[in-house]
């Protein structure tokens, strides 16, 4: 159903029993992480890698508790190649738009 993220470990890191807590976590990584991600091209121009790997790392966590483990790989390889890295960083947003209609309507479903 889902190509990105997994239900069931949103559900292990967050309970099933509180929807409205549920509903608050993803907002909070739509809002922060998933923001945050989509504003790295201007980092990039100016050559902040430092910036790009911090928000990389902060990142890596909220992929794991939302299932999306193949997302989080892609950070990992941001932050080992970082000045490498402006090629992943398009799979990056191809991801990040995913990410965000599949939580979107897992929110819508819940």
């Amino acid at each position: 159903m889902y190509k990105l993220i997994n239900p069931q470990s949103i559900f292990q890191y967050f309970g099933e029993d509180d929807k409205e807590m549920i509903i608050e976590m993803i907002n909070i990584i739509i809002d922060t992480n998933l923001h945050d991600l989509k504003q790295l091209d201007i980092f990039y121009e100016n050559k902040d890698f430092d910036y790009i790997k911090k928000k990389c790392h902060k990142s890596k966590p909220s992929m794991s508790y939302i299932g999306a483990l193949g997302t989080r790989k892609i950070l990992e390889k941001i932050e080992s190649e970082l000045e490498n890295s402006r090629e992943l960083y398009q799979n990056l947003k191809e991801n990040i738009a995913i990410l965000e209609k599949e939580l979107s309507h897992f929110i819508e479903n819940l």
